[in-house]
């Protein structure tokens, strides 16, 4: 039993928020490609598909983080507990959990056409690197937004087999939303990085975080706007956009940087963006 505890932790699976914000683009990349070729079935089946794959590629994800990590968690105050920090399990059997996760997620990813194995081959270099990036430049959430959405893309070729222009500007759009929500989380250990010496958008705006948000939230809406326009969406779906629009409205106004449970909080709440979204790409 302590073994399951520890991989838990370890896997973060006690913490579905994570493996929910990488599932929420490949479940709007699906729903946009179903209202095109409008195959019921294949759409519930490639909806578990990807559901299993989010939750298999952000548990190894997790792993590989913590891996690079070790150190710097150790000396995170909210960090500081992990499995590995804590030392509770050694890097080995940790790269032997991560390999298997692959292994499963790859037996998943081989069940679509070879584009859509390709694209997923290509995304986890990126996926693995992420960890990294905090040490040599301010943009990690960045470059996480372009990893954690690849999942959008791949949906879409998954059922048609090609990439199109429309799906790429969901992408972006997605990217600057992974941009806002993440800095936001980072404000959770703003302190304790600058101590350290890692970087992040979090702390790169920190005198205002605010207008930051707003810069990220207007340009993902406008996306969504040049999507609606460029898919000749039915007016509705522009009237829809209002109810995401008013989330990130909850969001730039709730922040509060000072405050880690708030950060957490309003970070959390994105879940609910992506279901939001998912209901306006359903509907329209």
């Amino acid at each position: 039993m302590n073994k399951i505890k520890i991989f838990i932790e370890l896997t973060r699976l006690d913490k579905p928020i994570g493996f929910m914000l990488l599932f929420w683009p490949s479940l709007w990349g699906l729903t946009i490609a179903y209202n095109e070729n409008q195959n019921i079935q294949k759409y519930f089946l490639y909806i578990i598909y990807f559901f299993l794959g989010s939750i298999l590629m952000r548990s190894a994800g997790c792993i590989v983080n913590d891996i690079f990590d070790k150190n710097f968690d150790k000396r995170i105050s909210r960090t500081k507990k992990r499995p590995l920090a804590a030392g509770k399990i050694s890097i080995i059997n940790s790269l032997v959990y991560t390999i298997l996760l692959c292994g499963l997620a790859f037996l998943i990813l081989i069940q679509f056409n070879n584009l859509t194995v390709l694209l997923g081959l290509l995304s986890i270099p990126f996926a693995f690197s992420y960890p990294l990036m905090k040490r040599f430049i301010y943009w990690p959430q960045l470059f996480l937004g372009i990893t954690f959405n690849f999942g959008l893309i791949m949906a879409w070729t998954a059922v048609n087999n090609y990439i199109s222009l429309e799906i790429i500007v969901v992408y972006f759009a997605a990217i600057f939303w992974t941009l806002g929500y993440d800095t936001i989380y980072g404000y959770q250990d703003i302190a304790d990085d600058e101590i350290i010496g890692l970087k992040s958008t979090s702390i790169k705006f920190k005198k205002n975080p605010k207008k930051f948000l707003i810069c990220c939230y207007l340009l993902s809406i406008f996306l969504l706007i040049i999507f609606g326009m460029l898919n000749e969406n039915k007016l509705y779906y522009f009237i829809f956009l209002i109810f995401p629009i008013m989330h990130y409205l909850y969001q730039i106004n709730k922040l509060n940087i000072r405050d880690s449970n708030k950060c957490l909080e309003v970070f959390r709440s994105n879940n609910f963006f992506g279901f939001l979204l998912f209901l306006n790409f359903l509907l329209t």
